[in-house]
């Protein structure tokens, strides 16, 4: 979507199809396969952390996925036949691999751009008629070149996000709009668009915050966990603000001192390019912990392992502005804030085959 608006931005008169692949080939398996997904990290994390980029799992697959491949390519060659596009681009592993199988399969020369949204390249990503990758930095290309990609085919332009987080805002504004007092540090406390990681727990945690905290709590579409949020902080002394899914998260992020979150890609990119501290509390394994690897690696973020914690390293941070403005600076370091708009003129600029 992030892509799309960029594309909009610049051509609009650009006709676009965005669309989730696994659930327009696959409907029924893929509302499973999430299932199973959000079951295994929430109670078997090790799992994952074993399939993830397993060189063993990946070669076990092969097979497998060639078949889903092969069952998919007869309705994809029904979807473009109908739209017709002069390119292709995919933010997911498995679209691409379908994508990829469907242009051997048909022999049609479509161009095919594969966008990483994480940190780490792992072997599910990587098929001869991809024309090109998008990775978030120049670390994760060299990765992705280690795995046989040629060097030409690769643009280390970031993870794209919504453009609207490069916009100039009021923090006046903002406060005055979201009724905060300007004089109190505000913590951003969040877990994706899903509301996952222990939200509850860090909550609990920075009641022993020994600063006047403002808190801005999101639960995103997890409306479980904000009905026993709403239940909980109505006991809590802390100065609590609950949210659901919004829109206007970039406004959140733009008036606080510090985020405790999930490590996600995209919301990872969103962080990096306001240049807002980071602390990482219980990352999942797989992507999770390679992009938390990366962020504290680069000194851009702080990993707590244990959500009881939180309130240690919130009075830390916020009782020592050099940290937090050393954090600030190696996130803008890395950041890429033009990262839609770079990917939109390559996009614009391909020519169909």
């Amino acid at each position: 979507m992030a892509i799309e608006k960029a594309i909009k931005q610049k051509r609009p008169d650009t006709e676009i199809l965005n669309i989730n692949a696994f659930n327009y080939t696959n409907p029924i398996s893929e509302k499973v396969i999430n299932r199973i997904y959000m079951e295994v990290i929430k109670r078997t994390p090790r799992i994952w952390d074993y399939l993830y980029d397993n060189p063993s799992v990946v070669k076990g697959l092969e097979n497998i996925k060639k078949h889903v491949h092969k069952s998919n390519s007869p309705k994809l060659k029904k979807l473009f036949d109908s739209f017709n596009p002069d390119l292709v681009v995919c933010t997911q592993a498995f679209p691409c691999g379908m994508v990829a199988d469907y242009k051997k399969t048909y022999g049609v020369k479509l161009p095919l751009v594969a966008v990483l949204t994480d940190y780490i390249p792992h072997s599910y990503w990587v098929y001869d008629l991809v024309d090109y990758y998008i990775t978030p930095t120049e670390d994760v290309s060299a990765r992705l070149e280690k795995k046989g990609v040629d060097r030409s085919k690769i643009k280390a332009y970031g993870i794209p996000f919504d453009l609207k987080f490069n916009q100039k805002l009021s923090d006046g504004e903002i406060f005055h709009k979201l009724k905060l007092n300007p004089e109190k540090p505000v913590v951003l406390i969040m877990g994706g668009g899903q509301g996952l990681g222990p939200i509850k727990t860090v909550v609990k945690s920075l009641e022993k915050s020994r600063h006047d905290i403002q808190e801005l709590v999101v639960a995103g579409t997890n409306k479980k966990l904000f009905r026993s949020l709403r239940r909980k902080i109505k006991h809590y002394k802390k100065n609590i603000h609950l949210f659901g899914f919004i829109q206007n998260i970039h406004e959140l992020m733009h008036i606080s001192k510090v985020i405790l979150s999930k490590p996600g890609g995209v919301t990872t990119a969103e962080v990096l390019s306001i240049g807002l501290p980071m602390v990482i509390v219980k990352p999942i394994p797989g992507q999770e912990i390679n992009n938390t690897n990366f962020l504290t690696q680069k000194g851009a973020a702080i990993q707590v392992d244990d959500p009881k914690d939180a309130y240690k390293i919130i009075d830390e941070l916020l009782g020592d502005k050099a940290k937090l403005e050393k954090l600030k600076s190696q996130a803008l370091k890395i950041a890429k804030p033009n990262a839609s708009l770079d990917i939109a003129n390559l996009l614009l600029n391909i020519h169909p085959c």
